[in-house]
């Protein structure tokens, strides 16, 4: 290691992945420490690696590569690639694979997404916990043990037009009436995989910010932050677009703007792609975390499918879809994750669903999802608590006497009537409760909201 104090490693490895400030939290001397605990985790021979267009990840995947082969594993490199684009060569080489990304956070950050063969999640209790063990054993001076075989060899292979193939498999996109589809990049990985999957599309493609650059020089690549497609909204609006779609730094997300520049809620897209899926597989179970719109499960049913409430998070999420053996599921995130896609999240195959359902028929897309949004949402209110414990209890004994309230605690505390629902979440990373809640009507949104604001923020 170098002379640098030894990083946090609590503050590093996240629930889901690892991620932190480079150099000062990850740098390459962790990275190849992470690689060889990565193949001493899951017992790999070969696997599989992938970065976003971050200054640092081509060095940081290299490192993590230098760790894996010391420890004998062969290494498939396939370059800059989206992290959908990661699980899908994971699950098409049955290998283990590392993404390397920070995702939508800021330049400095970068980080690591792995998972197993079959684009299998890794998260604190299927090996990332595991992975965090050896690598504190091995800062700490414990010696690292010596390689199953020899020294592993590093190839490089371009994955980008299997890629592309295999979703145009999956969706027909190639006989959608003519559309002009506007879609920012954000610098990030879309403007490397959308002209991959959309050049054999019968549509036009207007680019906002498609040159990879991982300093964002013109806007965050978190499009969940309205104001980062104010952009896309201008340009929808100002080309007559049919519909806007924007990416976020990894591109394993998708966010929907309609013809009017409205974006459109990640729980409408998940019941429209629901009500696609149930068509092609009658009676199939549907996946939606626990904050997504009472939309979602009130088309699943009226389809004849099943639905089925997680907690929030895509290992969590990803247990379920092998569990249940379900055809899709969404979060209110705009994860959108697929039984085809080795029931990983991409945000391109959510993307060609909605091309597909609004190209195959004449409305516009605002009248398209007015059937998917039914009911009026907060959206996520975020609250500094010092005692998040207290409020999470003084919250529930103010609802729990609710003569029509149900309450329960699968992810935080969920309270909910026939008129409305709410969910609180301590945040994993910060002194914060997290407010999602949702009414029949505007007003009553409204007093709830406050009510349960009230009572956190004494």
């Amino acid at each position: 290691m170098n002379d640098r104090p030894a990083p946090d490693l609590s503050a590093v490895v996240k629930a889901y992945d690892i991620r932190g400030l480079v150099p000062d939290q990850l740098d390459e001397d962790l990275a190849r420490l992470f690689g060889a605990a990565f193949v001493e985790t899951t017992g790999a021979d070969a696997v599989v690696t992938g970065h976003d267009m971050r200054p640092s990840s081509p060095a940081l995947a290299h490192a993590f590569a230098q760790g894996a082969t010391a420890q004998g594993a062969d290494v498939t490199e396939i370059g800059l690639c989206s992290t959908d684009g990661l699980y899908f060569a994971s699950g098409a080489l049955h290998l283990p694979g590392a993404m390397f990304t920070a995702s939508h956070n800021p330049a400095r950050y970068n980080g690591i997404k792995m998972c197993r063969a079959g684009a299998a999640p890794i998260g604190q209790d299927t090996g990332l916990h595991a992975i965090r063990t050896l690598v504190e054993g091995w800062m700490s001076g414990e010696r690292l043990p010596a390689p199953r075989r020899a020294t592993g060899s590093v190839t490089r292979r371009d994955m980008l037009k299997d890629y592309a193939a295999h979703l145009l498999d999956l969706v027909d996109v190639l006989h959608v009436r003519p559309l002009r589809i506007v879609v920012d990049a954000g610098n990030g990985m879309s403007g490397l995989t959308v002209p991959a999957v959309f050049r054999h599309v019968p549509v036009e493609i207007v680019p906002l910010y498609f040159e990879l650059d991982g300093t964002f020089p013109h806007h965050e690549a978190n499009p969940l932050d309205p104001a980062n497609i104010v952009d896309l909204q201008r340009t929808v609006r100002q080309t007559q677009a049919d519909l806007g779609l924007a990416f976020d730094g990894d591109a394993d997300r998708c966010f929907v703007v309609d013809e009017r520049g409205d974006a459109v809620t990640p729980s409408a897209i998940t019941a429209l792609i629901a009500a696609r899926m149930l068509a092609d597989h009658p009676g199939s179970t549907v996946l939606h975390n626990l904050i997504t719109s009472r939309t979602v499960p009130e088309v699943v049913r009226e389809l004849g499918g099943t639905p089925v409430r997680t907690r929030v998070g895509h290992s969590f999420i990803k247990a379920e879809m092998k569990r249940t053996q379900a055809v899709f599921g969404g979060e209110h995130s705009a994860h959108y994750y697929f039984r085809d896609f080795y029931n990983a999240d991409t945000g391109m195959l959510a993307a060609l669903h909605v091309v597909a359902a609004l190209g195959s028929q004449p409305e516009p897309l605002s009248h398209l999802v007015e059937r998917y949004q039914r009911h009026t949402a907060s959206g996520e209110i975020n609250t500094v608590v010092t005692d998040a414990g207290s409020a999470l209890a003084a919250v529930r004994a103010h609802f729990a006497a609710h003569a029509e309230a149900t309450v329960d605690e699968l992810d935080g505390l969920s309270i909910s009537t026939p008129a409305w629902w709410f969910n609180l979440r301590p945040s994993n990373t910060e002194p914060l409760l997290r407010l999602n809640a949702e009414a029949t009507d505007g007003t009553t949104l409204t007093r709830v909201r406050d009510e349960v604001l009230a009572l956190i923020r004494r």
